[in-house]
């Protein structure tokens, strides 16, 4: 891990690339990244100094990185470097663009135009954002991601069930409210100031990453700046790329990031609902001797039986077919679910056929 000169080879996982964005992205293998997080220039037009009502000096984001002549030089920036991410990302692959009212309007409008494929606006919340001083506007206390496929067919990444658990088994909601940056995951420089005015906090990328994104996904964040996508990225067992122009910062992210011990591949698993996980057709298990053609398959009651067949299919009285239809067929039913419906007896017990499709499902995986 470390800068682009100390590079000779490829992929380039885990490196932070000197220079402008624009010229660093043009490095990067067409098709090699599978999510991006953009945190951009703002280009928040601030016209002058801005001080509390004491009159003391509010440290705000006056760096030249920030500046542009006008509206027509940011959009033309914004569609260079969306333009470059946009070749590296795979097919499938995703971006993430985080904003505020200067500037997340043009950049959506952008992204559209190149292709991609909005997926959702996520607010941030901020619990503890800067007052508005001059009192002549609401409070600014909330940013604006966007979540966006490379294209509209893109079978992105989403962890639906792993999101839903973690918010309390409640759907995870488009609203994430999170506090800003301080305390000791600040950086800071030699005289105790922040060394980056826009540092986001790690539970934001915490969130998009384990959202969407797997174990050994590789993010690519073209303004790097203190390295919050790569200690993240290192820590949740993702792999990065940075591009970062200022020295400064890349001195200081990639000591951050060495400094990161890794999670352990058990700490990483990831929940997945039953539409992900692989398809066991009940032929399957006829197959796999789990269940014998001959034999009988009973409700949970035992009141309700049916005969399996070689081919697959089950038969009750002056029924056949799949489990399923024949299960509802029983019920006078619409649908039925035949894994949790039907059990077949071993022993003297009465065991749901759907635990034995969990247990071809754990030797696939095991396999695998």
């Amino acid at each position: 891990m470390g800068y682009e000169s100390k590079l000779d080879v490829r992929p380039l996982h885990d490196q932070i690339l000197m220079g402008d964005c624009l010229e660093q992205l043009k490095k990067i293998p067409t098709g090699s990244v599978d999510l991006v997080f953009a945190d951009p220039p703002y280009n928040l037009q601030l016209g002058g100094d801005l001080h509390r009502p004491d009159e003391s000096k509010v440290d705000a984001v006056d760096d030249d990185w920030d500046k542009f002549a006008n509206f027509a030089e940011y959009d033309a920036f914004t569609k260079a470097w969306l333009s470059e991410c946009r070749r590296a990302l795979k097919p499938n692959g995703a971006l993430w663009v985080i904003g505020s009212y200067h500037n997340i309007f043009r950049v959506g409008s952008i992204l559209q135009d190149l292709g991609y494929w909005i997926l959702n606006d996520v607010v941030w919340r901020k619990t503890n954002p800067m007052p508005n001083f001059r009192g002549r506007r609401f409070t600014n206390a909330h940013e604006t991601l966007i979540w966006a496929g490379r294209e509209e067919k893109s079978k992105y990444c989403f962890h639906y069930e792993a999101m839903k658990i973690f918010n309390d088994d409640l759907q995870m909601r488009s609203d994430w409210t999170l506090p800003l940056c301080t305390g000791g995951e600040r950086l800071k420089n030699q005289d105790g100031d922040k060394l980056h005015p826009t540092q986001k906090p790690e539970a934001l990328l915490q969130r998009v990453m384990l959202a969407t994104t797997n174990v050994g996904d590789v993010i690519l964040d073209p303004f790097f700046g203190t390295g919050t996508t790569g200690a993240v990225a290192k820590q949740l067992g993702r792999h990065f790329i940075g591009c970062e122009r200022d020295e400064n910062y890349a001195r200081a992210a990639l000591a951050r990031i060495e400094a990161v011990e890794p999670l352990s591949l058990d700490a990483l698993k990831t929940t997945v609902g039953k539409r992900a996980e692989v398809r066991i057709p009940f032929g399957t298990l006829i197959e796999r001797g789990l269940i014998k053609a001959g034999e009988t398959l009973f409700d949970h009651t035992t009141r309700i039986a049916a005969s399996v067949r070689a081919d697959g299919s089950i038969a009750s009285k002056d029924n056949s077919g799949s489990i399923h239809k024949v299960g509802a067929h029983v019920q006078n039913a619409e649908a039925c679910n035949g894994w949790t419906y039907w059990h077949v007896r071993r022993g003297s017990n009465l065991v749901p056929i759907d635990l034995l499709r969990q247990q071809v499902r754990a030797e696939m995986a095991k396999a695998a």
